[in-house]
């Protein structure tokens, strides 16, 4: 049987046996037993499934990443111990030293440092492009060693939305992958397989927990892309590591996946905890329930800063002035997430003190949970960047990102109504 999205975030990837336990058990273990010597060589080589050491596989996180990848609609997915953990495993799984990504530029401060930083001095270039880059400009960021592209769907903090279809196409037209950040909208909203892409990404530790009690990636794969193209040896040659084995031709679809797990997994290790796992799959049996509410909620506080004369603009893809309110209709049409940015009238001093102001709405370094919360990415998140950085991620000096909650959105206003009434 096929299921709705709602009833997959409940029921998908664990199927309890008779007297099992009914929830997702904790599997807090690092090592499991066997019987026999033979079987656990035929595990190492890669000729049976199981469990043997939990930096490989789990139980528990095998069940939450196949409910994931029931939920995106992919072949298989792979769990991390972070959502920057998982961006850099989606890029390192396909690219090595002398490699090339084409990348928005609008994406998370986090992730632009892991990309213009550290996976430079390991050897891999990245050309950013701006969030509206035209087809041609598009086109031009590509070399004969490009490998992948990278995009948020809808980016933090600058909610850009982007045209996945398009940039799916331009990166299959240059034989690469199209990797989607996926964190803000999550399946419920939106499913990038649907629109080309290849591979997502999301922080779990987001929407997908909703709680801020986890941290946590993923990354799950479509099973759609041809690494038989010429330019994936790592996936179409023998890995001796692994006694020659070569991944297309021994796991078919879901051959990106199997060398995530077996090949950066086992030698890398950012691998998610059990219980952080079993407290994900707790978030996600809620996911379809909040992201409603989030999405209602934020329209109506964006509509009501939008007619506060205090407030110099808002960004929020679901209101009608928005530039890209026609994108997110086409791609999010149930809406996109629970994020608003907005500036405040008189720069950073009046947004700071705005933020001095609030009292049920909280100053946290986080986004995406059940509370309302608010942040200035440029003296936070994004404070590493320079102004010209700063401008190419859609990041003013005045903007201030609010992940509005499930709380009585009448609350959530009267808090920002008194706080702008104090500047």
């Amino acid at each position: 049987m096929s299921f709705h999205i709602n009833t997959l975030c409940v029921q998908a990837g664990y199927d309890p046996k008779n007297g099992e336990s009914r929830v997702l058990p904790i599997a807090q273990s690092t090592t499991f037993k066997y019987d026999s010597a033979a079987t656990l060589g035929k595990l190492f080589d890669l000729e049976e499934d199981g469990f043997f050491y939990t930096r490989l596989a789990n139980p528990t996180l095998g069940a939450v990443a196949a409910k994931i990848a029931a939920l995106e609609g992919g072949v298989g997915a792979m769990l991390t111990a972070s959502g920057q953990a998982a961006s850099m495993l989606s890029i390192t799984n396909i690219c090595h030293s002398g490699d090339h990504v084409v990348c928005a530029s609008a994406i998370y401060g986090g992730t632009f440092n892991l990309f213009n930083k550290s996976l430079r001095e390991l050897g891999i270039e990245f050309t950013f492009v701006k969030p509206d880059a035209s087809e041609e400009e598009i086109t031009a960021a590509f070399r004969d060693n490009t490998k992948a592209v990278f995009v948020e769907s809808v980016s933090n903090p600058s909610l850009d939305v982007a045209d996945v279809e398009l940039y799916a196409r331009l990166a299959h037209a240059h034989d690469v992958p199209l990797i989607v950040d996926n964190t803000f909208p999550t399946p419920v909203n939106f499913r990038p397989f649907e629109w080309g892409a290849d591979i997502v990404v999301h922080s779990t530790s987001k929407y997908m927990d909703g709680h801020a009690v986890a941290l946590g990636g993923v990354i799950v794969d479509s099973g759609n892309f041809n690494w038989n193209n010429g330019k994936y040896p790592a996936f179409t040659e023998p890995d001796e590591s692994y006694h020659g084995v070569i991944y297309t031709e021994k796991f078919g679809k879901a051959a990106y996946i199997t060398k995530a797990v077996t090949h950066l997994m086992r030698d890398y290790g950012p691998q998610q905890s059990p219980q952080n796992a079993f407290l994900l799959n707790l978030g996600l049996e809620t996911l379809f329930l909040r992201m409603e509410r989030h999405c209602s909620n934020a329209l109506q506080v964006a509509k009501f800063l939008e007619a506060n004369d205090k407030i110099e603009w808002v960004n929020y893809p679901g209101l009608e002035s928005n530039k890209y309110y026609e994108r997110c209709q086409k791609y999010m049409p149930n809406g996109s997430c629970g994020v608003i940015s907005f500036g405040v009238k008189g720069g950073r001093e009046k947004a700071m003190q705005f933020m001095d102001s609030l009292k049920l709405i909280k100053l946290v370094i986080h986004v995406a949970d059940a509370r309302t919360c608010a942040l200035h990415p440029a003296s936070t998140t994004h404070r590493q960047l320079n102004d010209q950085q700063l401008e190419d991620c859609g990041v003013k000096p005045n903007l201030i990102r609010m992940s509005v909650g499930i709380e009585f959105v009448d609350d959530i206003i009267a808090d920002i109504k008194q706080a702008l009434d104090q500047i």
